[in-house]
């Protein structure tokens, strides 16, 4: 049984990158995603180049949702996107709380990542889906657990339609985090997000920096195969795979795939999982 799955991209921020992002997408539009996400920088950093994408994407005939970053912006800046992407008939947004640059002065007129919920809903009503963020280790900034809860349970209340999880590699922090959010009043479908596993030494220190555990099982076999890239991603696809099919047979709703601009493990991974558009086991679904 297939399930949607969504893909996430950057905008580029040079030439080279700009071309690796030519290169993946129509591979990754080939796939047949529910929509691609398109992240916007600290602060509003990448604000240019997340429209030109989104235009670029919209214009194509795909669905995107735009993120939105809270710190740092204005209320005129955010209703001057929303205007935008509301002309072009965009029906979905992420509504993120952001990091600020370094040495950003002020903070903009949002606080909290429900605060711009808040007042997206109130601009756009009812017509927008928006999705926040949520996270099966907790926020690195959260005081506790259930600070982290109620944050989550915050963006609800503003208006949040769906949330979408940092990634993780240990399924059970997902699902603790599913039956918290049931039995704290969280009713937001839940997706998770997936980092396909591609390399060992980045995304270890990533994910520390991120407050994400890496298991140590996991971290030995992967030290183990030294500079062996092919035996990283064989051995990344296979765990990826099996956290997939497992999250899956737990009944979520989605997937929420985070590219890095690249194809081949997102395409990998689909086809493993029948997800691919064009797989036997989505023609034959």
């Amino acid at each position: 049984m297939t399930i949607p799955f969504s893909v996430e991209l950057y905008p580029p921020a040079h030439q080279q990158a700009a071309v690796q992002l030519a290169a993946s997408l129509p591979r990754l539009m080939a796939l047949g995603p529910e929509y691609f996400s398109v992240t916007y920088g600290a602060g509003g950093s990448t604000r240019e180049r997340t429209v030109e994408l989104v235009e670029q994407l919209h214009h194509a005939g795909v669905q995107v949702a735009p993120h939105l970053s809270a710190i740092g912006a204005s209320r005129d800046e955010v209703h001057a996107l929303l205007a935008h992407y509301r002309e072009l008939g965009l029906t979905r947004l992420f509504a993120l709380r952001g990091d600020a640059p370094s040495g950003m002065g002020g903070r903009g007129d949002f606080t909290y990542a429900s605060d711009l919920v808040r007042f997206i809903r109130d601009e756009a009503g009812s017509e927008l889906e928006i999705a926040v963020a949520a996270y099966p280790e907790g926020h690195p900034q959260a005081r506790s657990p259930a600070a982290d809860l109620a944050a989550l349970k915050a963006k609800q209340d503003a208006g949040a339609s769906i949330a979408v999880t940092q990634y993780f590699f240990n399924a059970d922090a997902f699902l603790h985090l599913r039956d918290a959010c049931s039995k704290n009043g969280i009713r937001l479908p839940l997706i998770p997000g997936i980092l396909p596993l591609t390399r060992y030494t980045g995304t270890a220190r990533l994910a520390e920096t991120r407050g994400i555990e890496l298991p140590r099982w996991m971290a030995r076999k992967l030290a183990s195969l030294g500079d062996d890239t092919a035996a990283v991603r064989a051995f990344g696809l296979d765990v990826t795979t099996q956290l997939c099919e497992r999250l899956i047979a737990e009944g979520v709703p989605a997937l929420h795939f985070f590219s890095l601009n690249q194809a081949g493990a997102v395409e990998a991974l689909c086809q493993r999982l029948g997800l691919s558009a064009t797989s036997p086991a989505a023609l034959s679904g």
